[in-house]
């Protein structure tokens, strides 16, 4: 489940989930735990690191939303602890992350790729599908090239649709070093996948 929520809605949850009221976290765990799930999938590149990471995110808001002073910007916040705990697993394991599907991950294949099914008649050519394998394969190999920060910044953009007011919320940088980020990282991407374009250029 993944419901909507009001500003006002989401300020009296935050509220009751202020003075311990369980329905208010479950509440708030329907309306942020499959984006946030999908987020750390995509980041960490395991199913179960992601389960883990969840379970773990929840449990510090839990700890943490008493001293969380609402401004409007509950969703960065809880995307700057899913982060900061995608850093601690990575440093902590040694390796670097493990980017994945593109698409949501919450569909029937694990949050893979699927092609659409060769007897629809919007289907794409296996031509086409094969192409679009092989960019979907390309994006995942250049954003896994790019700084942290920059990965980190496209990651929350367009994955996350969050705003980079949000954004730069959850990574506690300046809007102007989140958007910088951006603007670096699209630019590389670009590159990585068109390399012939960038050595013309």
């Amino acid at each position: 489940m993944n419901m909507e929520l009001t500003p006002n809605e989401l300020a009296d949850l935050i509220r009751r989930a202020q003075v311990r009221d369980p329905a208010a976290f479950d509440s708030l765990i329907d309306a942020y735990g499959v984006r946030l799930h999908g987020y750390l999938f995509r980041l960490t590149g395991s199913r179960d690191d992601a389960d883990d990471l969840l379970q773990e995110l929840f449990l510090r808001v839990v700890r943490m939303i008493r001293s969380y002073e609402h401004d409007s910007r509950f969703e960065g916040w809880l995307f700057r602890i899913a982060t900061n705990l995608v850093r601690d697993r990575i440093r902590r394991a040694g390796r670097g992350p493990q980017v994945v599907s593109l698409q949501p991950a919450d569909n029937d294949d694990g949050g893979r790729l699927r092609l659409a099914e060769p007897d629809d008649p919007m289907a794409p050519s296996p031509d086409a599908s094969m192409q679009l394998a092989d960019d979907v394969d390309a994006l995942q190999k250049g954003l896994a090239q790019l700084p942290e920060a920059e990965r980190e910044v496209i990651m929350l953009r367009h994955f996350s649709d969050l705003s980079f007011a949000e954004i730069s919320t959850a990574m506690g940088t300046p809007l102007g070093t989140a958007l910088a980020r951006a603007h670096r990282g699209l630019a590389k991407l670009k590159a990585f996948m068109n390399p012939e374009q960038a050595g013309a250029t």
